[in-house]
């Protein structure tokens, strides 16, 4: 008897006739090794998979490696923000290797660099400052610190000889308000003085060959010790702007330098060709047509005020012109100064190197442009200079009185009594 309800199972023909056994396995078998194929795609590690510890740890690793990047990111900025500062103080220091490179080569068979266009070349006209070395006059080190001002000051030698003329020079310095100066004084009273009335002061340590001629020594003979004592001012990488004391300032000179030479001086000359040169034609006669010669001619440099920057150049220059007036010590120092500069190289002689610009001659003035020409002329009495140098006349501090009264008190006439030369 059929059952009721009873219905085909899965395994059936389209017909209604059953599968065969073996045709039952074999759908089986094949539908069990598509499962696991998809398991084993899904779960390549299993159904029952437990993390390793190693695995574990890696995941924790990997969180605390986030971590220390972050810190590391920022140290890195930071390092970069340092770098990048001494890379700025590298290639400062890369550019004065350069020019002192280009220094050390020239006379020699080496291109250096390559020439630009025409008109476009140019040499160098400003020398590298010297390494300062403070070991050579620690104590100075520490006075030129307190007192300089962007590593420059005016620096005057006095002793007891030049007092009255020395207050004089230095109160019209405080009257002015330069702040960068100092007095090397050469005897006791001259630094008592100096201390008394707040004037910075420097006194050398005793040394015998220096200390004959300052305490005793006149005018030139007391100039030319400067050149052996600027010399530590310059070691100790400053420029010096040198100032004899028969000097009125009446504007801050620092305010009219150029700084682009390693000497740059004030002029005896009175014109535009004296103090700035000329060609001179030299006439012989005799030589027929060739009777005519030029010749180049300028006034010698003033050796009371100028400024020198600490180069090697200058340093040689105070060498030589020391060395010389130690060796010939009836030469007049500024004679032997203007010769250092100036002389070529030529056989048995090797000329200095330094470069050299010339002051304003009507802002950096002498006693001579003064006196013959300026208070002669309506217009130039209007001018007011930066210093007057009383160099061409005797009777110095009458002079620098009167020139205080003309150009500081208004006294128009102050200078009118004055002959135009020293008789």
């Amino acid at each position: 008897m059929p059952l009721a309800g009873r219905r085909d199972g899965p395994l059936m023909l389209r017909g209604g006739k059953p599968l065969s056994r073996g045709s039952r396995i074999a759908v089986a078998v094949a539908v069990g090794v598509a499962l696991g194929c998809v398991c084993a795609f899904l779960y390549p590690n299993g159904l029952f998979f437990r993390p390793s510890a190693s695995a574990l740890q890696w995941t924790h690793q990997v969180d605390s490696t986030a971590c220390e990047s972050s810190r590391r990111v920022t140290n890195l900025k930071s390092q970069v923000s340092s770098l990048e500062r001494e890379n700025v103080e590298l290639r400062r220091q890369i550019n004065e290797l350069s020019m002192k490179l280009q220094i050390a080569g020239q006379g020699k068979n080496e291109t250096l660099y390559k020439p630009g266009p025409f008109g476009a070349v140019k040499a160098l006209r400003t020398n590298p400052t010297v390494i300062p070395d403070n070991s050579v006059n620690p104590r100075l080190a520490k006075i030129l610190e307190e007192v300089a001002v962007k590593k420059e000051l005016i620096v005057a030698l006095a002793n007891t000889n030049v007092r009255e003329m020395l207050e004089v020079w230095f109160s019209n310095i405080k009257r002015v308000g330069i702040p960068n100066y100092l007095v090397v004084a050469l005897d006791d009273n001259i630094e008592s003085l100096c201390r008394s009335k707040g004037v910075p002061v420097y006194r050398r340590d005793p040394d015998e060959g220096i200390d004959n001629i300052a305490k005793t020594g006149g005018n030139h003979a007391v100039s030319g010790l400067k050149f052996r004592v600027l010399r530590e001012f310059l070691q100790l990488g400053y420029s010096i702007l040198l100032s004899d004391i028969d000097i009125i300032f009446l504007r801050n000179p620092f305010d009219h330098l150029y700084r682009d030479s390693d000497v740059e001086s004030m002029s005896d000359g009175h014109n535009n060709m004296t103090a700035y040169g000329f060609n001179d034609v030299f006439d012989e006669p005799s030589m027929g047509w060739a009777r005519y010669a030029h010749t180049m001619r300028i006034w010698v440099y003033n050796s009371g005020f100028f400024y020198i920057r600490p180069t090697v150049p200058s340093i040689e220059l105070l060498d030589r012109v020391a060395g010389r007036l130690s060796r010939e010590p009836k030469s007049w120092d500024q004679a032997v100064f203007n010769e250092e500069l100036f002389f070529p190289s030529h056989p048995g002689y090797e000329g200095l190197h330094a470069s050299r610009r010339t002051m304003d001659f009507y802002l950096l003035m002498n006693s001579k442009v003064l006196f013959k020409t300026v208070r002669k002329d309506a217009g130039l009495k209007k001018l007011k200079p930066v210093i007057v140098h009383l160099n061409y006349h005797p009777n110095k501090l009458e002079r620098m009185k009167a020139v205080i009264e003309f150009y500081v008190n208004g006294k128009q006439d102050a200078l009118d009594h004055f002959p135009d030369g020293s008789e």
